[in-house]
């Protein structure tokens, strides 16, 4: 596994796209706009606070996301993020942790069968070559404090971990075994899963009350003030906690399977102007990651200890506190050795008409790979319209996933003996290629390109890209056997690296 990590951290390598003056319309600005082939394409599914899942049986549950992922898919989504881990509880069978009470009602109570819904996610994902991101709270035990435990819930073996705060049952994040309960968690996750990353958001140490302070004096005292914190230093031994907790995480995932990624989505302001010394913040006034949740997600990015960070962006263009366009440039210029993606608030996105202005915009940034969308169910409803803006203008064409090459930088092997034939099923464009679940470097899934016979072959064109696939086939739209077309398939590794075309000329 060391040569994953042989290969020097880069920036992200984005095609640059040409785009108008924000102050233009969507429609005036369509002839100008280039859409990007490669392009993180998410969206959050939560299950905290959903009582729709306790009500279904397993046949409805099914049903309900396969519908989901199906319309999610076409609107261009290309990666879930799916919640998991909601209150130190699981969407899936585990030793460590109780069936999730979001999930079958009461915390602890097996669903019907043990129906693992992460697994049936990742498979569904999969089929339809989404990727699939295990979304974990870390610290969160009880978001209102009144949980009824499971009798396997952690809390009842080592109470000691947790304080409260606002109502909140939370792990002590100054206590290390808090930690390594943590990372045993996701490893559990990553070992029995096929999991294409592990995903955090912005709740590490929680957003603060003002007048009360976290009530960690017992851990400060035997682990902060024993580490040579001082008094004053708290802030410092707080950030030093969670710094702890995500290079470990890291390391965690590193040494189960290195090919998985681990990703953060911070609170949107990492520091406000104002509070910087150097004057290195946004020009903002609002919550901070660094003083406010001691969440150094800079200093992680420059450590290589996450692999992609997708602040939470959720603010309109021209707030007065926080303004989009001011945060977008910032985290840009921040941007490091990490894939920086947005995240995008879908109602207050749409109630405000920023859609496109957003889209466009960070368009035009050099090192903004993507968006994820908060959260999915907008989607679905197509709240002010997104999920028809999505499929007809700013993912009307499929887009690959930006490579990780920080990761592993070379392209798998083309695919071999690529041909057309006739089968039971229709007209069938088939390869081959050396695959296994065990090796990241081989082909994961494959490109399918179409051109007309004398057009040139311009595979950076997402234009062109008619389907992708896990399988080695795909089923040719035949017409009339008249009209010549030259197809190109390339394979893709787990970390999207994309191998050369193979060429097959073809009449439907």
């Amino acid at each position: 596994m060391h040569k994953y990590l042989s290969v020097l951290l880069g920036a992200i390598s984005l095609l640059l796209i040409t785009a108008c003056s924000t102050t233009q319309t969507g429609e005036q600005t369509a002839s100008t706009y280039k859409s990007a082939k490669r392009e993180f394409r998410g969206a959050w599914i939560q299950t905290a606070f959903q009582g729709e899942y306790a009500k279904m049986s397993v046949p409805e549950m099914k049903r309900s996301f396969v519908r989901k992922l199906d319309y999610l898919q076409r609107c261009g989504i290309n990666a879930i993020i799916f919640q998991v881990r909601p209150e130190a509880d699981a969407f899936y069978p585990s030793k460590l942790e109780p069936w999730s009470r979001f999930y079958t009602g009461k915390q602890g109570l097996a669903p019907e069968g043990n129906f693992d819904l992460m697994a049936f996610l990742i498979t569904e994902c999969h089929r339809r070559n989404m990727e699939f991101h295990a979304w974990l709270n870390p610290y969160r035990a009880s978001t209102a404090g009144n949980t009824p435990f499971a009798d396997s819930h952690i809390y009842h073996k080592h109470p000691e971990w947790f304080v409260r705060y606002n109502k909140q049952i939370l792990f002590d994040p100054g206590i290390p075994a808090c930690r390594e309960f943590i990372c045993r968690v996701v490893r559990d996750i990553v070992s029995r899963y096929d999991v294409d990353a592990i995903h955090m958001d912005d709740y590490f140490y929680p957003y603060p009350v003002a007048g009360v302070d976290f009530p960690d004096d017992k851990s400060f005292r035997k682990y902060g003030l024993a580490k040579g914190f001082k008094a004053s230093q708290r802030a410092d031994w707080r950030r030093d906690n969670v710094n702890k907790l995500v290079s470990e995480l890291r390391r965690t995932i590193l040494l189960t399977k290195p090919w998985v990624r681990f990703g953060i989505s911070p609170f949107g302001i990492y520091r406000n102007k104002r509070s910087t010394p150097d004057g290195s913040g946004s020009q903002t006034k609002g919550l901070q990651n660094y003083d406010d949740l001691y969440a150094d997600i800079t200093h992680w990015v420059e450590q290589g200890w996450i692999d992609y960070n997708m602040p939470q962006i959720y603010w309109e263009i021209g707030h007065s506190a926080a303004d989009y366009i001011t945060l977008i440039k910032w985290w840009n210029r921040h941007a490091g050795k990490a894939h920086l993606y947005i995240g995008q608030d879908v109602a207050r996105t749409m109630r405000a008409g920023d859609l496109t202005r957003k889209m466009y915009y960070e368009r035009t940034l050099p090192n903004i790979g993507g968006n994820c969308f908060w959260p999915a169910n907008e989607i679905l409803w197509n709240n002010g319209g997104i999920a028809d803006s999505l499929r007809r203008r700013y993912h009307r064409y499929p887009a690959l996933i930006p490579a990780y090459t920080h990761q592993h930088d070379r392209a798998p092997k083309r695919v071999k003996k690529l041909r057309a034939e006739w089968t039971p099923d229709g007209y069938v464009l088939h390869w081959r290629a050396e695959q296994s679940p065990t090796n990241p470097e081989l082909a994961s899934y494959f490109v399918i390109y179409r051109f007309a016979n004398n057009e040139e072959i311009d595979l950076d064109d997402p234009r062109h890209i008619v389907a992708t696939t896990r399988e080695c086939h795909y089923l040719l739209p035949y017409e009339d056997g008249q009209t010549p077309f030259r197809y190109v398939v390339t394979a893709v590794d787990r970390f999207h690296n994309e191998s050369e075309g193979r060429t097959k000329k073809v009449k439907l």
